[in-house]
């Protein structure tokens, strides 16, 4: 093939087992009997052949492999074949692919790979040189595994866009120490390569790491209190503080890379203790200017490039179409020199090759470094040499190029170019953004561009002396609130979409925000954009950090009465929903200025935020005002609306155990949620899906709903979101007898939230469940009676009322009777508040158990109107509870015939038969005596002739349930109105 060469390496697996010396010799003569080689080198202990054609050296890596069968640890022999264009870099790339070669397998790139009939695709890998990844093929006669790429280990290693140079022996030396030290830092100042050894360290290392490496550049990061945010959101696992974060690795074994340490030295030392003290098997690799100095820190200072290493790197960047002679040579040694061996002052001393000569680069030098050294006081040699190489670039700009490069010091995290054009203010930036990549003082991955920290530092200094800097930072503010406010359709459509769109630019928008809501007066620009994102802050799991945003553009203009301010409260009450859920007076403030500005779309989402807040303590106002915007939102073709308050409405029917009415409701709110990636009522929707389901007797279907509500949860990073799922999870394998499965799954996350102090609803109330199941009474007591308060803002709401019967339960599994008829009495009394059948059930049917003993016939009572009330409402799952309680009261009460026939029937048929013989085991079927407990309460109230709105109220049930209890008294009394109920009533003897 003209104008390439083919290497060839061959090597031992270095962990493959015990190779000899004999054997090394041995491939080194084989190596130089290859046919048709043209030169064999040396490097350590593999020899690397050349050869002319790609063809020659495959057939030579089959001769190889045959003859080294034969040979001494000749099965550990790994072979890579790779075609290029310049010898160095072939020969380099070939020991990189011969790197992840298996034992017995030879590796071949793509254009090695045309010169074979049948080569094996093995996919697409990333080497270890951290280059972007490339397809890696096999000869069919040896190994087919997968090649030891880094896709073995999870990672999140940065792609490098140029090779790695030199520096074998640092490189050696701390990969070799940090497998025995916890915490290595690389020091030096800007610009010495810090950055590119650690990340080659890592990757060189990864194998060690089963839990993965992890990479996280600091460069973009002001507030030190967002460190346990980013390492978490990296991580993949819930956000939260830095105990948080300790406790959720604990068991795991990673390298963590914190790049750019050097402006939050203490932060990163409080996390590197923090994880250092609670979790043995993660090691932290850090770069930075000066070390943490905390104990058991190694610090590796990283020197300059060796004499021979910097020329090495100028020539590499200056790419295979510059062939240096004699007197450039020269010039170049002296260059690396005078730049003290520093990586990034050569690589930009480089990459004027193509206007200047190596002479002319070495003059150019002589001039500046000579002014700043002398005016610069105080400032270490190396900070100076990389200054005047800066100094020196930013001169050799034009004045377009200057403008340009000094104005992107105003981004944060990165840069699109639609970005760079807007604070340009020049459409036609493209170009001069192309020759600042080419000179080195932008870097480009893929869509996006960024800074190196050490340039964007001095760029920073260059605009704040241009006096532009105000002018930028408003162009940098009118840029992100464009981009924010166009993407806002996204949220109706597609939530992945806009998170897509808005996510990584998360720096660029904090110190957009920064800027337009500063302390001297919020803009009206920072206003919209704070009302433009409040779902990235709720859905980032950083709800207080929005709510601070939210907060101050609202109080930037208390008695404002715009649209803006209706739509900023709008944001606050949604970001409050899961940091805050007490505080929905903001829901309450925006409704009532939607409403007098006339903006239904606005309205209707502010009336579902409103009835969020109402659930707590009056669920039908609740869902009067979901009702309304659910209608609201129909009306006006809003199905995100309408959706979010369908699906607060679908919370209510099934608190209701209303299921036929919920079930087509949560798969249509369910299906337009997940089709517009709106994953956080999703999974609430889905949730609530499971557990109806799993209430109606379909507990199979429930466990996979709960699993696919996880699956939606978890890409959130969500303490609310994902522990809600794992506790719906958790419960249904307890309930299905998968109680170790349940606790698995729910310990750790139970553990993380404790240790950061958060309160995720229902978590511990899913850790009682599981105990009850377990029969573990005094630990379940202990789980429940956490989220079933007496006193405070959430006593007298809902909440205790679902959880109240299972604590019941586990007082009288404990043998403590007075307790928990006291606490079964309360659930009795807030489940007819809120009109809650289910929990009423199980409270009834405890207090069953606890008459049972004294008053079998009141026993009989409770456990009935507990059956009853899961029949109505087709509470399936819990129908086998009330034939154990049933059972448990005619052995009891002396009936083995009962007993008998229940055990001998079906579900279906042991139901139906209790319920006909009711009349002749106790209560009769019509009459007085057939009447409930709860049907005489309803007929004595009114008699006294309370309307159905009074008894509701004095009863704490809704007026449907009065309603119904009265029908159910008509039949049973066979009169057809109040009036003749209260004649038949007056005729009846005490």
């Amino acid at each position: 093939m003209d104008g390439t060469v083919t290497a060839l390496v061959a090597s031992y697996a270095p962990d493959a087992g015990a190779v000899t010396a004999p054997a090394y010799v041995r491939l080194a003569e084989l190596a130089d009997a290859l046919p048709d080689r043209r030169l064999v080198l040396r490097n350590a202990a593999w020899p690397v052949v050349l050869f002319d054609d790609p063809t020659a050296a495959v057939a030579a890596a089959r001769v190889l492999r045959e003859q080294a069968a034969a040979i001494p640890a000749g099965q550990l022999l790994r072979i890579a074949v790779h075609t290029g264009v310049a010898q160095q870099a072939a020969v380099r790339h070939a020991e990189q692919v011969n790197e992840v070669a298996n034992p017995g397998q030879t590796l071949l790139t793509s254009l090695a790979a045309e010169a074979v009939d049948d080569p094996v695709d093995l996919g697409v890998h990333r080497l270890r040189d951290l280059g972007a990844g490339e397809r890696l093929f096999a000869l069919p006669e040896g190994g087919l595994e997968a090649p030891r790429s880094l896709a073995r280990t999870a990672n999140n290693l940065p792609v490098m866009f140029t090779s790695f140079v030199g520096r074998r022996a640092e490189l050696g030396a701390i990969t070799t120490q940090l497998a025995s030290s916890r915490l290595m830092t690389l020091s030096g100042p800007g610009g010495t390569g810090k950055t590119r050894l650690a990340a080659q360290v890592a990757a060189g290392s990864a194998q060690r790491w089963p839990d993965g490496v992890w990479w996280i550049d600091l460069a973009a990061v002001t507030d030190g209190g967002l460190l346990p945010e980013l390492v978490a959101s990296t991580i993949g696992v819930p956000v939260g503080d830095v105990r948080l974060l300790a406790g959720q690795l604990r068991e795991r074994k990673l390298l963590l890379c914190l790049d750019n340490c050097e402006h939050l030295l203490d932060p990163v030392a409080e996390l590197v203790i923090a994880l250092q003290s609670s979790c043995p098997e993660i090691t932290v690799l850090t770069t930075s200017r000066e070390p943490l100095d905390i104990p058991g820190e190694v610090v590796r200072r990283v020197p300059p490039l060796t004499v021979s290493e910097g020329p090495e790197l100028f020539a590499e960047r200056a790419g295979d179409a510059f062939v240096a002679d004699e007197v450039d040579a020269e010039a170049i040694w002296s260059i690396c020199r005078r730049l003290d061996g520093i990586p990034l002052a050569i690589e930009l001393a480089a990459s004027w090759l193509r206007t200047l000569t190596p002479r002319q680069i070495e003059a150019g030098l002589d001039d500046r470094f000579g002014l700043l050294v002398r005016n610069t006081r105080g400032v270490a040699a190396r900070q100076q040499t990389l200054a005047a190489s800066i100094d020196w670039s930013y001169d050799l700009l034009d004045d377009s190029e200057r403008k340009v490069f000094r104005r992107l010091a105003v981004f944060s995290g990165g840069f699109t170019l639609a970005a760079t054009q807007a604070v340009c203010d020049d459409p036609a930036v493209l170009e001069t953004l192309g020759r600042l990549v080419d000179k080195s003082l932008v870097v480009a991955e893929e869509e996006r561009y960024r800074l190196l920290e050490t340039i964007r530092e001095y760029a920073g200094t260059r605009l704040a002396e241009s006096g532009e800097l105000e002018q930028v930072r408003d162009l940098h503010l009118d840029y992100f609130l464009h981009v924010a406010e166009a993407a806002e359709p996204l949220l109706d459509e597609n939530r992945d979409a806009w998170r897509a769109v808005i996510e990584p630019d998360r720096d660029n928008y904090r110190a957009a925000l920064e800027h337009g809501l500063a302390d001297d007066g919020g803009t009206e620009q920072g206003r919209r954009l704070a009302a433009a994102l409040p779902w990235l802050w709720n859905l980032g799991a950083t709800g207080p950090e929005g709510i601070g945003y939210l907060r101050r553009a609202i109080g930037s203009a208390p008695d404002d009465r715009s649209l803006l301010q209706a739509r900023l409260l709008y944001g606050y009450a949604t970001v409050a929903d899961t940091a805050s859920p007490f505080e929905f007076d903001a829901a309450e403030r925006g409704l009532e200025l939607a409403t007098e500005l006339g903006d239904d779309r606005l309205r209707a989402r502010c009336l579902v935020m409103v009835a969020v807040g109402k659930i707590f303590t009056d669920l039908q106002q609740a869902w009067d005002y979901a009702g309304e915007g659910a209608q609201l939102a129909e009306s006006i073709g809003d199905d995100s609306a309408r959706d979010a308050n369908l699906a607060l409405r679908c919370q209510l029917l099934v608190m209701w155990d209303r299921h036929e009415e919920a079930r087509p409701l949560l798969e249509l709110a369910a299906a337009g949620l997940l089709a517009r990636g709106e994953r956080g009522i999703a999974a609430s929707v889905l949730t609530l899906l499971s557990g109806s389901q799993a209430a109606t007797g379909e507990l199979l279907p429930a466990i996979a709903t709960a699993e696919q509500t996880l699956a939606v949860a978890e890409p959130l990073g969500d303490f609310h979101r994902v522990g809600m799922a794992r506790a719906q999870l958790a419960m249904l394998l307890g309930r299905s007898g998968r109680i170790d499965a349940g606790l698995a799954l729910l310990e750790p996350f139970v553990r993380l939230v404790a240790e950061a102090g958060a309160v995720v609803p229902g978590l511990r109330y899913a850790m009682g469940e599981l105990q009850l199941c377990a029969g573990e009474f005094e630990s379940a007591i202990g789980w429940l009676r956490q989220d079933t308060p007496t006193e405070g803002p959430i006593a007298e709401t809902y909440v205790p009322a679902m959880m109240l019967p299972a604590l019941g339960t586990a007082l009288r599994g404990a043998g403590r009777a007075e307790e928990s008829a006291a606490v079964l009495d309360r659930a009795v009394r807030l489940s007819r508040r809120f009109t809650l059948p289910r929990p009423l059930a199980d409270a009834l049917e405890q207090q069953g158990y606890l008459a049972m003993e004294a008053d079998p016939d009141k026993a009989a009572d409770l456990f009935h109107e507990a059956l009853t009330l899961r029949v109505d409402h087709g509470l399936r799952l819990y129908w086998p509870d009330s034939l154990k309680a049933l059972t448990a009261l005619a052995e009891h009460t002396n009936r083995p015939l009962d007993t008998t026939r229940l055990a001998e029937l079906s579900l279906d048929e042991a139901v139906a038969y209790v319920r006909r013989t009711r009349g002749s085991r106790g209560r009769p079927s019509t009459g007085w005596a057939s009447l409930t407990p709860t049907e005489r309460e309803v007929v004595a109230l009114a008699v006294e002739g309370l309307s159905n709105p009074e008894i509701s109220a004095r009863l704490y049930m809704s007026r449907g349930t009065v309603k119904t209890h009265l029908a159910h008294v008509y039949a049973k009394l066979n009169v057809a109105n109040r009036t003749e109920l209260a004649a038949l009533a007056a005729t009846r003897p005490d």
